[in-house]
């Protein structure tokens, strides 16, 4: 049987604009500058070691913007499929970082499930907090307890800082591609 090729139609390949988000987000939360940023100015006698500050770094952005879906759009009709994009990408994202980490140290780790497991520490130590009257004021010392210094001020700054720069620009993000 033969085919009349042009009436098929090309395959739909336009992203929808949570799609678009999506992806836009995804690559906020793996994107490194502002993680460096905090970093660079940790000061000089902070107690945490500057390679785990930033590997918790980029754990807790990560879990910061899919954290921000579910708070920002907590009545949007566009927040099951956004954070769901979302966190697919995240997902694949940390098969490769697993895959890659695997290969070069000779023991498997699943990236993804640190993140679950980080995610749901915050969670458990905001529930622990009703009466903070800023997620960041929770965040901050989870993050340093997180990091193996719960007392260094220094750590509890970097990570509130992130995590406030990190859930404001999500906001901001949100409200100027108008899903919020």
């Amino acid at each position: 049987m033969k085919m009349d090729i042009s009436m098929q139609q090309p395959p739909h390949t336009e992203k929808s604009p949570v799609e678009l988000a999506a992806r836009d987000l995804f690559n906020f939360a793996v994107a490194r500058e502002d993680i460096k940023a905090v970093v660079a100015a940790l000061h000089p006698n902070a107690q945490t070691p500057r390679h785990t500050i930033e590997y918790e770094l980029a754990i807790l952005k990560i879990i910061s913007v899919g954290w921000s879906l579910a708070y920002f759009l907590e009545h949007s009709p566009h927040k099951t499929r956004l954070a769901e994009n979302f966190w697919a990408a995240i997902r694949e994202f940390s098969q490769t970082i697993s895959s890659a980490t695997g290969l070069m140290t000779g023991q498997d780790i699943d990236y993804f499930q640190i993140l679950k497991d980080r995610l749901n520490t915050y969670v458990t130590a905001m529930n622990e907090r009703p009466e903070a009257k800023e997620p960041a004021a929770v965040m901050g010392p989870e993050f340093a307890r997180t990091c193996g210094v719960a007392d260094d001020v220094f750590t509890v700054m970097a990570g509130a800082r992130l995590f406030i720069g990190t859930t404001g620009r999500v906001k901001a993000y949100l409200e100027e591609v108008k899903l919020r």
